[in-house]
């Protein structure tokens, strides 16, 4: 339910003050949120154990996030956290809250990190040469490719999109079902922009919809019924892991890092493809 970047920076890094000027420039176009990411994560200066200790004080997990996570796993649906973060930071929170085997399910798609021993030199590597450093929509695309080649049958995996930032945009865009918190500026562009999306206040809702798709999927697996509204061509019940395939992703950054990536240029080509998703996205 918090950024882990703020919260490390904020205690151990540049501080809330400028860590605000920085999110202020990147919304404004003047510095790109690469640029901007790696002067807070250098401002960093505290051993990795010692910065984790402060965001296990402070960080909330949404309250059916776990038990979602368990029902992912019963169903062998592959479940994938998308973020603009940094790996060993994000799998240390899910093992710390999780547990190391049920965290170990989660595959984690985020930036690298190298990190001194000392912490005296914090610097992300990043999983893409742009200016995102990690583009979202770019880590759908391949995953869904990549799948897709695997597939004998030839289907194409269903990707459910959960998000609540604008940044969130490039991959939902990419997603056949598109979730957004209700509240937060996810929704409120979706709204604006006439994106379809269904609405969520916690994982308990997504939970409730995700078994409505998977029983419409079953029947369409069986001949019975009308065809899908989502993804004509997927199948939800592949049986793969998720090293093999990504049939659904996971946006976890919260919301204040998520608006650190908009600028102006973030959106100016983007074509809405919401009307095609799902016809009870209003809720």
């Amino acid at each position: 339910m918090q950024d882990t970047g703020h919260i490390l920076f904020d205690a151990h890094g540049c501080g809330s003050t400028r860590r605000q000027i920085l999110d202020e420039q990147i919304k404004t176009g003047e510095r790109s949120f690469r640029e901007v990411s790696e002067e807070m994560w250098g401002s960093l200066n505290v051993p990795f154990e010692d910065g984790f200790e402060v965001m296990h004080q402070t960080l909330e997990i949404d309250p059916d996030f776990q038990a979602f996570h368990n029902f992912c796993i019963e169903n062998k649906i592959p479940f994938n956290v998308i973020s603009a973060g940094l790996k060993p930071i994000l799998r240390k929170v899910l093992d710390k809250f999780l547990g190391e085997e049920e965290s170990g399910h989660i595959e984690i798609v985020a930036n690298d990190a190298m990190i001194t021993e000392d912490g005296s030199e914090w610097k992300p590597v990043w999983r893409h040469d742009t200016e995102l450093g990690h583009d979202k929509a770019l880590s759908v695309q391949e995953a869904r490719a990549e799948a897709h080649l695997k597939a004998e049958d030839g289907t194409i995996p269903l990707i459910v999109f959960i998000g609540d930032g604008v940044s969130d945009l490039p991959a939902a865009r990419e997603a056949d079902v598109l979730f957004a918190r209700r509240g937060l500026r996810l929704e409120e562009y979706c709204v604006e922009h006439k994106i379809a999306y269904i609405p969520f206040d916690t994982f308990a809702d997504i939970q409730r919809e995700v078994v409505k798709i998977m029983e419409e999927d079953e029947r369409k697996t069986k001949g019975l019924g009308k065809p899908a509204r989502f993804n004509p061509r997927a199948n939800l019940w592949r049986r793969v892991s998720s090293q093999q395939a990504v049939p659904l992703l996971v946006a976890s950054t919260p919301t204040k890092e998520e608006k650190m990536f908009l600028w102006p240029n973030a959106f100016s080509e983007f074509t809405p493809k919401g009307e095609r998703i799902a016809e009870t996205a209003a809720a």
